[in-house]
């Protein structure tokens, strides 16, 4: 009795040193992909196969499929995806999964031990940031073997006891049933699969069984996505549907067909873990194919059985209201919520423009009606500004590389920038207020120099916001161009107005609003060169990841 209690115990510290290993290994592995994970991150919306191709290594990358999926939910959430692009790419996720039971498949144990011992020295004494990650990743692989061998230590035991799983060994259906259930309470479906090709390599379990439970794994796997889509919107809602069902359509499909997949499966190896693992990349890969050509009809029946949303006014709700910022990316990427800080400022910086133009109809056409809705808008920049900076803090939490943590920085210095901008045009419409209790008004010169002056600092902002958005050097420089025009201009029309006013052709208190008008508009000039300049930095890490 006790030694089955400490064949138990052994069992599940393999089973969770197997899950700690996948998890440390692919966090490591994820870090030294920085800045790259986030580029491709952003490439996902391309052509369907593009698409299980990007899905496929960007979950060899983070080791779980279930990481990428909750991504996906958030990025349909948020907009930045619809479904056919996400279920593309959850195809992807599926074949990119199965790479972890393919590296335990290999005898390789005794190779683990040198790379455990590799990645402790450098994890310890390395030099560079990138050799400690290495280190840690090789430490996570080392630790996958460490959590197999015990499994099979305490599996030992059963060798010659098939008897015992002889119900289960008669019921594939059974098999299936408790590979579901089994990854949906550890939420792990490589340590699901890791633990079946033990007990098929010692006998336990035959094939048939064994690929049956490894179906029934696939299935489980869904429940993280199903949770995740709890507190999205519709479109999320729909994205969880559309896995759940192709993972359970598949093994439908092969569970139908089981005689003939197994017999499929064992032409691949004659090592029956091998052909465990065989089942799970060849199981993923077929039910990719069989729908592939058919992802629009597919997603149209999602949207049938789950119809969309038609009070749903946009992703996020309240225009005011964060749309990129998803908190699933803080633990399943940080390289996606350092992208959704930088998607976040780009819309910021665009509410900001359309406050800027708002001023511009408030001084030179005199609208006053727009005078509340400037107000409002700033309110909602400086409540959107603080939601943005909070998330950007939980996500440096996570980044543990520094051109992920510098790009993040930028992107929180040019939220500052944004917000300032906010502020000036805040304090353009309160002189604009004081013109109307005043009664004053400016002379036809100045209003055409005050136009000239608005017409530059728009384009300025404009362009620094649309250089961020496509990473665009060149447009980094026409800001840079526009800013010294700026400078130069404000000095020139400063130098006129008080030429004017010494020579009585305009009134003091106006002279003096003008001149206060230029001024915000000058510092909304400096804002918008501060960022352009991110784009830099942006490019900085793209040269230094292509060097690496």
């Amino acid at each position: 009795m006790l030694l089955q209690q400490m064949d138990l115990l052994k069992l599940l510290g393999g089973v969770a040193l197997l899950i700690y290993g996948i998890k440390t290994m692919g966090d490591a592995l994820q870090d030294l992909a920085g800045d790259n994970l986030r580029r491709l991150l952003a490439s996902l919306t391309g052509t369907p196969a593009r698409g299980v191709a990007a899905g496929a290594v960007v979950t060899m990358i983070i080791q779980s499929s279930s990481a990428t999926t909750v991504m996906l939910v958030s990025f349909v959430h948020v907009g930045l995806m619809n479904l056919s692009q996400a279920f593309s790419v959850i195809m992807g996720a599926n074949i990119g999964t199965t790479i972890t039971a393919q590296l335990i498949a290999f005898s390789i144990q005794k190779y683990s031990i040198l790379a455990a011992i590799a990645g402790v020295v450098l994890a310890i004494f390395g030099k560079s940031s990138r050799q400690r990650q290495a280190g840690t990743g090789m430490v996570g692989f080392a630790l996958l073997f460490v959590g197999m061998g015990m499994m099979q230590d305490a599996m030992s035991f059963l060798k010659g006891r098939a008897d015992i799983f002889i119900s289960l060994n008669n019921n594939p259906l059974l098999g299936l049933a408790m590979g579901t259930v089994v990854t949906m309470a550890i939420q792990a479906s490589s340590a699901t699969v890791g633990l079946t090709m033990v007990m098929a390599s010692q006998g336990i379990l035959s094939l048939d069984t064994s690929v049956a439970i490894i179906l029934g794994d696939n299935i489980g796997t869904t429940i993280t996505a199903v949770l995740a889509s709890l507190g999205g919107n519709r479109a999320a809602k729909q994205t969880a549907t559309a896995h759940v069902m192709f993972n359970v359509i598949g093994a439908t499909i092969m569970m139908a067909a089981l005689p003939y997949f197994t017999k499929l499966v064992t032409l691949s190896s004659d090592d029956v873990a091998r052909q465990v693992a065989n089942a799970h990349s060849m199981f993923n890969i077929l039910n990719t194919i069989i729908f592939l050509p058919f992802i629009k009809p597919y997603t149209a029946l999602i949207k049938w059985i789950l119809p969309d949303d038609p009070n749903a006014s946009n992703a996020s709700g309240a225009i005011y209201n964060a749309r990129f910022l998803d908190s699933h990316f803080v633990e399943v990427s940080p390289a996606a919520g350092v992208d959704a800080v930088r998607k976040e400022m780009v819309r910021l910086g665009d509410i900001a423009l359309g406050m800027l133009k708002e001023c511009y109809r408030i001084i030179l056409e005199r609208d006053a009606k727009a005078i509340p809705d400037v107000f409002m808008t700033e309110k909602a920049i400086n409540h959107l500004t603080h939601d943005i900076i909070k998330y950007a803090t939980e996500v440096g939490q996570k980044v543990h590389t520094p051109d992920l943590s510098l790009l993040l920085n930028s992107c929180v210095s040019g939220v500052s920038d944004m917000e300032r901008i906010g502020d000036h045009g805040e304090n353009i419409v309160e002189m604009a207020q004081l013109m109307a209790e005043k009664k004053l008004k400016f002379s036809h010169k100045a209003n055409n120099e005050c136009r000239e002056m608005f017409d530059l600092v728009i384009d300025a902002v404009e362009k620094s916001i649309r250089a961020i958005d496509s990473e665009d050097p060149n447009l980094t420089d026409e800001v840079l161009a526009l800013e010294t025009r700026i400078d130069k201009m404000e000095k020139v029309l400063r130098a006129r107005h008080i030429a004017r006013l010494n020579s009585g052709k305009c009134l003091p208190d106006v002279g003096i609003l003008f001149i206060e008008i230029l001024s915000n508009l000058e510092r909304v000039g400096d804002h918008a060169h501060n960022i352009a300049l991110i784009v830099k930095d942006i490019q900085s890490v793209h040269h230094r990841q292509a060097a690496k």
